[in-house]
């Protein structure tokens, strides 16, 4: 019974919240990656997202103009990745890693010149974040037997950006594999002769990728500082944007396998939280820190290469040089 503790309501609940900045900046990170433009700044696209959503909803009390902020900020700097690495050719890890350090810095710095309040925003109240949504009848079923608590408890009372989210894995799925777009998007990241060849613009498609991946990122930022907490702090993204790297890797580049790979980095990340839970059930004292590390371990182990052979795509990282 108290290995089944391990999986009880209030840590699967903690672990879809998450989840949720992982999972989009887990498919932001696809698009862009199946499109042929690594991207390792995601990072600093949701740190800066993050931070823009949060200051933009404190001064204005609108949480709906905060989102907008993050998103425009994240694409900002999915621009410049995309005029670094696609116009001028630029070294694409070199990029990502400027775009991260550019993140760090700035967003402290504008935070402490418009908040003085040591980097962080101030704390946001009803109106400034996302509130939880109580799904349809969810109230009316919670006595219902297994059904109703799981669908009271752990399905409803969400902000609408964790719907967002999940809702955003068969949606991608969808328009990979399912249209013209997505097909000329995954053959760019493989082969982008053959589709300069065909008449279709290289450039267009990698720029287009780019953005996909900067909307993404600007929603994981945003739900982390007006959705699961209530406001910025220094480096609030706390390395989610290289887990959600390896969760990639794991995943091998599709939709579904993303969805299974960061809800695992999701749970290791809620039973952190819950370190009574593990001596429960194991019988043993065990340190938090080394929970609070367990993400970051399994992040090195898939980086590694433990965890099966990954081949990302074929023309991944390499500038296209169109042939005269």
């Amino acid at each position: 019974m108290d290995l089944l503790n391990l999986f009880d309501l209030s840590v699967l609940d903690s672990t879809v919240r998450f989840t949720t900045p992982l999972l989009l900046a887990c498919l932001a990170g696809l698009f862009s990656e199946r499109a042929g433009i690594f991207d390792i700044g995601l990072e600093g696209k949701m740190l800066f997202a993050a931070f823009f959503s949060a200051a933009i909803a404190a001064l204005t009390g609108s949480v709906w103009l905060g989102l907008l902020a993050g998103i425009f900020a994240s694409f900002l700097l999915s621009a410049l990745h995309g005029v670094a690495s696609i116009t001028f050719r630029g070294n694409q890890l070199i990029s990502g890693v400027a775009i991260n350090f550019l993140a760090a810095g700035l967003t402290v710095l504008i935070a402490q010149d418009w908040f003085q309040q040591g980097g962080r925003t101030p704390s946001l109240l009803s109106g400034g974040r996302f509130e939880s949504l109580t799904l349809p009848f969810a109230t009316a079923l919670r006595e219902v037997p297994l059904f109703g608590p799981v669908y009271h408890d752990l399905i409803s009372g969400h902000s609408i950006l964790v719907y967002v989210a999940f809702a955003a894995v068969p949606t991608s799925w969808w328009i990979l594999y399912r249209t013209r777009f997505g097909l000329r998007l995954r053959a760019v990241g493989e082969n982008p002769a053959a589709v300069d060849t065909a008449g279709i613009s290289v450039t267009q498609l990698r720029f287009a990728a780019v953005a996909i991946c900067g909307l993404l990122c600007g929603l994981a930022g945003a739900y982390l500082a007006t959705g699961q907490q209530a406001g910025f702090v220094k480096d609030m993204t706390a390395g989610r944007g290289y887990i959600a790297l390896a969760a990639l890797i794991f995943a091998k580049w599709r939709p579904w396998h993303a969805l299974s790979a960061t809800i695992l980095f999701g749970y290791l990340q809620a039973i952190a939280l819950r370190p009574d839970l593990i001596e429960a059930a194991f019988n043993f004292k065990v340190q938090v820190q080394l929970l609070d590390a367990l993400p970051y371990i399994l992040t090195v182990v898939i980086l590694a290469g433990f965890v099966g052979k990954a081949i990302p795509p074929r023309a991944g990282g390499e500038p296209y040089v169109k042939e005269r």
